[in-house]
């Protein structure tokens, strides 16, 4: 099979978006009984995708990190926890260096081994995603890291998938594009992209004009597409 272009989404696709909650979090639950960390890690992705929408629809864009330090503002307020300075600094910290699923790697070296081109297309800034590529050791399989700053303005908008054919000088169907978010998906689907859902949560098809071509529950499937 001849070669392929993968072109991933970064955050909840690739990275852990659970990892730094998780991290910071879990020896509080432990002692109190409590279930803050995927809490905090829900109502902190949910902020961060709408105020990107939000933004991307009224045109008042600003660079990713900001989207994340506000939405994570929010969750801790949500939670009670707006007043404890170190734990909101240590969550920073560690989204900047967040983990990888434990999949990525293998999958991610294999593609590579088979001779496919691999890159990432994401909503963060490209500081933000060459710290974390390079922290969790992925960088190493990346040919691109293609970033919304350079057309200042979020997913879905087909600004930011056009990134990906002027990159590649290519037709849309040409791409493989891979995202765990259903309504990244299926916007890269309407674009023409061939898309990849990863359902790790087992959700429902969005219910949106466009499907994507293949729903698969981890990134390890991929093996079986190359």
């Amino acid at each position: 099979m001849p070669p392929k272009a993968f072109v991933f989404d970064a955050y909840g696709t690739l990275f852990d978006l659970t990892s730094p909650t998780r991290k910071a979090l879990e020896e509080r639950d432990r002692n109190n009984g409590t279930r803050l960390a995927q809490k905090v890690a829900n109502d902190w992705r949910l902020k961060q995708l709408q105020y990107t929408w939000i933004r991307a629809i009224t045109g008042f864009h600003t660079d990713f990190w900001k989207v994340t330090t506000q939405s994570l503002d929010w969750a801790l307020e949500n939670s009670n926890l707006h007043h404890d300075s170190e734990l909101r600094t240590k969550l920073l910290s560690l989204y900047q260096t967040i983990d990888v699923y434990p999949e990525v790697v293998t999958v991610l070296s294999d593609l590579k081994a088979h001779g496919h081109t691999l890159a990432i297309l994401s909503n963060g800034n490209p500081e933000m995603l060459a710290t974390a590529a390079k922290s969790s050791g992925i960088n190493q399989f990346l040919d691109a890291i293609l970033s919304v700053e350079d057309v200042g303005i979020f997913k879905p908008s087909h600004k930011v998938y056009e990134l990906v054919i002027k990159q590649y000088k290519c037709l849309p169907e040409a791409i493989q594009f891979v995202s765990s978010n259903g309504w990244d998906a299926a916007a890269a689907s309407g674009y023409g992209f061939n898309s990849v859902w990863v359902n790790r949560n087992q959700e429902p098809v969005e219910q949106l004009p466009w499907k994507p071509q293949r729903i698969l529950p981890t990134l390890k499937e991929l093996h079986t597409s190359k």
